[in-house]
This record gives structure tokens, C-alpha cells and sequence, in this order.
């Protein structure tokens, strides 16, 4: 399984949105939107 995908799972298995993880992360919901899409810029 990759990462993204493992991510995804784990925020919707505590019931988190993206907004709502990405605030505890302290990043944006774009950069957990490309974290769990497999987008990455390097």
C-alpha cells in the first residue's frame, strides 16, 4: 500500500477531514490533499 493511500486511511478512520488534519500538522489542506493523491514537489 502506498503512503498516500495509508494516510487517507488513517484520517478517516479518526474521522478527520483534511482541513482538520492538516491544522494538527500544522500544513495546508493542499499539501495533505497532494501527500494522500501522491503528488509531490520537489
Amino acid at each position: 500500500m502506498k503512503i498516500g493511500k495509508k494516510i487517507a486511511e488513517a484520517r478517516k478512520n479518526k474521522n478527520l477531514t483534511q482541513e482538520q488534519l492538516a491544522e494538527l500538522m500544522a500544513v495546508t489542506r493542499q499539501t495533505v490533499s497532494r501527500w494522500e493523491s501522491g503528488v509531490s514537489h520537489s
